[in-house]
């Protein structure tokens, strides 16, 4: 059944992008969020305003809601755009109103998001198809009150079902809707190419104190990322690379990663420069810096992004210094235990499973 109804659970950045697009594509949008506060600029103005490429639309969704079961009711795609922080919640909050044959789409997965979703989804048996991507389908930013800009729509994305038999099908689905979509060998590919955790980090912890001095007012791409910090994102892409190898899947770089996403120019990915790819990412060339530190480039793609690579490091024999030490870091920086509150191997259902059978696990399921 062809995709036509579309519940979208988050209304920051990536919600409110998929949200305007979407209706002004001609889906049947119902978009929600918990918090009225987030959806009352929209619900004064009555629709968003969508700008991209110096086009402006004003768009209003079929529904904006903070009901659940209004959103999700008779939707055949869900589709979770919110920090993975808050995926374990929403999903939890589901129970009594998804179906079967509904498909939950996390847009993106961040790293073992898919696993960790199943392994609740499983708790309150729920049946339902589930996939990812790898990071969300628009760089985009909220820039006023109900008006997002989308700067890219993210190309060559990844995407994968867990479990991974059911890649093809979703997959065939969701490129109707996003065509730029391509199917990945497993949710650990889709996970393991989580560019937001290979660059954020770094680019926080290294610019703490500009961030704390001057709340944030620099470009985080083109000023932030200096040679030195680039340094840093290679070392982590280093120790990412080699637990994708170690898992015997494709060893995409970073630099490779970025360009594929339609974030970095051909020259930049023919020098296999870090820098150079992010200093030429015109998507990203004017997006400023978080105004503190308190912000999802650490929550987000620390406890949900290197936590869980650094855990599946250890699971297959891998070291991450480097890795580790930004986790170290942001935690002291924040005060808040990443390695005990982020994405573990418990939480992804992966504790009791041995490595030898991962492979059976990522396409079967648990």
């Amino acid at each position: 059944m062809a995709i036509q109804r579309i519940a979208i659970l988050g209304a920051g950045n990536g919600g409110c992008a998929a949200a305007a697009d979407l209706t002004l594509r001609g889906y049947e949008v119902r978009l929600y969020s918990r918090s009225k506060r987030t959806l009352q600029p929209i619900l004064e103005r009555g629709g968003i305003e969508l700008v991209e490429a110096e086009k402006k639309d004003f768009v209003r969704p079929g529904l904006v809601t903070t009901r659940m079961d209004e959103a999700v009711a008779d939707a055949n795609l869900v589709m979770i755009a919110a920090p993975a922080v808050a995926h374990a919640e929403l999903v939890a909050s589901l129970a009594g109103e998804l179906r079967d044959g509904q498909i939950i789409f996390l847009n993106p997965g961040h790293t073992g998001g898919s696993l960790h979703v199943a392994s609740v989804l499983r708790l309150l048996g729920l049946k339902v198809k589930l996939c990812e991507t790898v990071t969300l389908t628009y760089i985009c930013r909220l820039v006023g009150a109900g008006r997002v800009e989308i700067y890219r729509r993210t190309t060559n994305l990844r995407c994968a079902a867990f479990p991974g038999k059911f890649t093809s099908e979703i997959v065939r689905e969701i490129a109707a809707i996003y065509p730029d979509i391509v199917p990945a060998q497993s949710v650990l590919e889709t996970g393991l190419s989580n560019i937001n955790a290979i660059m954020h980090p770094a680019g926080m912890v290294g610019n703490a104190g500009r961030i704390e001095a001057g709340q944030g007012d620099f470009y985080f791409y083109r000023e932030g990322i200096t040679p030195a910090i680039a340094k840093i994102v290679g070392e982590v892409d280093r120790e990412r690379l080699q637990i994708v190898e170690r898992l015997g899947l494709t060893p995409w770089s970073f630099v490779e990663l970025f360009y594929q996403a339609g974030l970095t120019t051909e020259s930049a990915r023919s020098g296999g420069s870090v820098y150079q790819a992010i200093r030429e990412s015109a998507p990203n060339r004017t997006i400023k810096s978080p105004r503190t530190l308190d912000h999802r480039y650490l929550h987000e793609d620390v406890g949900y992004g290197l936590v869980p690579m650094s855990e599946i490091g250890r699971f297959v024999g891998v070291e991450t210094p480097v890795i580790d030490s930004l986790i170290t870091l942001a935690s002291e920086i924040n005060q808040i235990d990443y390695r005990r509150d982020g994405l573990t191997l418990e939480k992804m259902a992966l504790a009791g499973t041995k490595p030898e059978n991962l492979k059976t696990l990522l396409h079967e399921g648990f």
